[in-house]
């Protein structure tokens, strides 16, 4: 569009001009790109779970049958055994962090997992990137090597998962509202110590929808040292995988999870990337960004996934104002000179 209007009236102002702008309030005040980012991704057909859309199985009475069924599956025979094993598993992860945790340097721990290859896999040393669509990120890419965590200090549930990590391996938790130079110090000196297994960090800040991938924040990449991009890509048609925080809390997202038939993912291992000379860690971070986002098959967008519970940040604004106002003063510009 920003192309027409430069080719349009050039030299001269038409009120044509004005169309530009009045559409872009409109697609912002309908439905921007950004919002809907932050809830569940929509599909092109129902997966018999009743939370995707209630009125699907109010077609016929043959897809309300196999609806009823479904719930019956999911509630009754999936739901009680998840249960059982997440009760079970959380004890076992309880239990064993506080024994393993007793051997100097949790050395054990590293050991048992030393003989696990992939090809691109991270190594030790290295800085692991990911898309973040939702806490069991960090589960599906524990279970195929072992992490130094970058992340929030949580309470609840996932406090008590924390802590026990805490006793076997050596990770990078913060506040939101600890100092960014104290957080890039503590990570440079985690890559620094090549023993050190490899941080695993999400840039965005925040769970997306797996439908795009938002800005990276740049002080992943200030610290240095190797960056392993991951892509992980979710199969919405088994189950929603998305947490949206600022609607359910884990306890409710649990039980999402545990009613849904199943969590399907892939999971690309790309080739480590470095920065290059004169590259700041803006466009590196960029870089980095759309070697995953093209991987995975989502969208690229530049906007900040603090958006899910911040204001747009006036610097955003005014870049858009920069934008908009060299689009005038381009196409803008009678003969005398004048701007209208």
């Amino acid at each position: 569009m920003e192309k027409e209007i430069a080719g349009q009236h050039r030299g001269y102002f038409s009120l044509a001009d004005i169309m530009y702008f009045a559409k872009k309030g409109c697609e912002a005040v309908a439905e921007d790109e950004v919002t809907q980012r932050f809830t569940s991704e929509e599909l092109l057909s129902w997966n018999l779970l009743s939370r995707t859309n209630a009125n699907f199985h109010r077609v016929s009475w043959q897809l309300t049958a196999v609806w009823v069924i479904g719930i019956l599956i999911r509630y009754c025979l999936l739901v009680p055994f998840r249960i059982f094993l997440a009760f079970f598993s959380i004890l076992l992860l309880v239990s064993a962090t506080t024994v393993v945790g007793q051997f100097p340097n949790g050395r054990w721990v590293n050991y048992s997992h030393g003989c696990c290859y992939r090809e691109n896999r991270p190594q030790k040393g290295g800085i692991c990137v990911a898309n973040h669509t939702s806490p069991l990120d960090v589960l599906i890419l524990a279970s195929d090597g072992c992490y130094s965590l970058v992340g929030q200090v949580h309470g609840g549930l996932l406090g008590l998962i924390q802590k026990s990590c805490m006793q076997t391996s050596q990770h990078v938790l913060f506040e939101r509202s600890e100092m960014k130079d104290r957080h890039l110090v503590r990570k440079r000196e985690h890559i620094a110590d090549k023993a050190k297994l490899p941080i695993l960090i999400f840039p965005e800040g925040t769970c997306i929808n797996n439908t795009s991938v938002m800005m990276f924040k740049k002080g992943s990449f200030e610290v240095g040292g190797i960056i392993h991009p991951v892509a992980i890509k979710y199969d919405p048609r088994f189950g929603d995988a998305f947490w949206n925080s600022t609607k359910y809390s884990m306890m409710t997202y649990s039980f999402n999870v545990l009613t849904s038939w199943a969590i399907v993912c892939n999971v690309w291992y790309l080739p480590p990337m470095v920065k290059e000379e004169e590259e700041d860690a803006v466009h590196f971070a960029n870089r980095v960004k759309a070697v995953i986002a093209a991987r995975g098959g989502m969208s690229v967008l530049p906007w900040d996934g603090g958006l899910k519970r911040k204001k747009v940040k006036e610097s955003f604004k005014e870049e858009q104002q920069k934008k908009y106002c060299q689009l005038v003063t381009e196409n803008g510009f009678m003969g005398n000179g004048n701007v209208y």
